[in-house]
C-alpha cells in the first residue's frame, strides 16, 4: 500500500527520522461539522499537535490519491466542497478508482495511517453498534473491525453517545481491543464525561499510554482505544442529552435515514436540538484529543 500513497514531504521526513507524527481524520471536516466550524476545528486540532512538538497529518483521498498530510488549501477544499465522498476502509479502492475526493472515517484513516507508518491517531469518537429496531439489520461500524486488526492507538472521547455502548464495548473485547481510560476508570461517551461503563485498563500519563501500546503491539495486538473524557466545562448533562438523542432518533426513523448517513444526520439534529452545545463540545474534545495524541506520540518516540 505505501506505493499508492502520497505522503507530504515534511511528514515523510519526520517518519524517516522517527519523529512524532499524529494522524487526523477528515470526515469531521467534510461531513461531521458545519461550515465554518469544520475548518476552524481542523486547524485548531493541527495547531494543538504542533504546540506539543509533533507533526499533524490530516488524511484524505484527493482526486483518487490517499494523501497523508493535507496542506492548508487542501483542508479548505474539503471544508467547502460539495460531493466529497465519505470513505470507510471498504470504500478506499472505489474512491481511488473513481479518482474522487473522499473524507476518511476512523477505519479508513487507521488503515492509511498504518500504511504510512503512523502509530497514533486522534479523532472525536469512534463508531460502534447502533441501537437496532425489531426486524432491522444490525448496524455495526467498520471502526470496530479495524481496531481489531490495525496496530494504531486511537485517542478519542470514547464512542458516540448515540450508540449502544454496552454492545460496542462487548465487541471491542471480542476483537481483543484494549479500551484504556486516560485519567478515568469509566468509558467516556463523547458528549458525556462518563457512560457509567468501565474501561478495561487505565493510564494516567502519556508515558504509561505509550508503554501499554508498545507491549500490546509486541504481543501482535491490533488497535488500542485511548479514551479521554471531554473537558468538563463543555460536557452535557445526561438527561439533556438523552432527551435530544431520543428526539433525533425519531426524526431519523421518520426520514428513513440509515447506514453511513445516519451518524451525520443525528449529529446535525443534536446540534439543532441543543442550540449548538454539541458543536461546542465536539470542537473542544477533538482539540483535546489531538493534544493528548501528540503527547503520546512523543512518548512513543522516546521509547524507540
Amino acid at each position: 500500500m505505501p506505493s499508492l500513497l502520497h505522503i507530504r514531504p515534511a511528514i515523510a521526513d519526520a517518519l524517516a527520522a522517527r519523529q512524532p507524527v499524529v494522524a487526523l481524520e477528515s470526515t469531521l471536516i467534510a461531513h461531521g461539522l458545519p461550515w465554518p466550524i469544520n475548518l476552524e476545528t481542523a486547524r485548531a486540532a493541527e495547531a494543538a499537535v504542533l504546540a506539543e512538538g509533533a507533526l499533524p497529518a490530516t488524511i484524505a483521498v484527493l482526486a483518487g490519491v490517499p494523501t497523508i498530510g493535507l496542506t492548508a488549501n487542501q483542508l479548505e477544499h474539503l471544508a467547502t466542497s460539495d460531493g466529497v465522498l465519505k470513505a470507510s476502509r471498504r470504500d478506499l479502492a472505489a474512491s481511488m478508482a473513481r479518482k474522487a475526493d473522499a473524507a476518511t472515517t476512523v477505519s479508513a484513516t487507521m488503515a492509511l495511517a498504518h500504511a504510512a507508518g503512523i502509530r497514533v491517531f486522534a479523532t472525536g469518537g469512534i463508531g460502534g453498534v447502533h441501537p437496532s429496531q425489531p426486524g432491522a439489520p444490525l448496524d455495526v461500524s467498520a471502526d470496530l473491525i479495524e481496531l481489531g486488526r490495525t496496530p494504531v492507538a486511537v485517542v478519542c472521547a470514547g464512542a458516540k453517545s448515540i450508540l449502544d455502548l454496552p454492545a460496542t464495548l462487548e465487541l471491542l473485547e471480542t476483537y481483543g481491543v484494549p479500551v484504556v481510560g486516560y485519567n478515568t476508570d469509566d468509558f467516556p461517551a463523547f458528549y458525556l464525561r462518563s457512560s457509567g461503563l468501565p474501561v478495561s485498563a487505565r493510564v494516567d500519563s502519556p508515558g504509561q499510554a505509550a508503554e501499554l501500546a508498545c507491549l500490546h503491539w509486541a504481543l501482535d495486538g491490533g488497535g488500542i482505544v485511548l479514551a479521554q473524557p471531554l473537558p468538563e466545562e463543555v460536557a452535557l448533562a445526561p438527561e439533556e442529552l438523552a432527551g435530544a438523542v431520543a428526539a433525533a432518533e425519531r426524526l431519523a426513523n421518520a426520514a428513513g435515514v440509515r447506514g453511513p448517513a445516519l451518524t451525520p444526520f443525528l449529529l446535525a439534529r443534536l446540534a439543532e436540538l441543543t442550540e449548538g452545545r454539541t458543536l461546542r463540545a465536539n470542537r473542544a474534545l477533538i482539540v483535546a484529543n489531538a493534544r493528548l495524541a501528540a503527547q503520546v506520540a512523543l512518548a512513543l518516540c522516546k521509547k524507540d
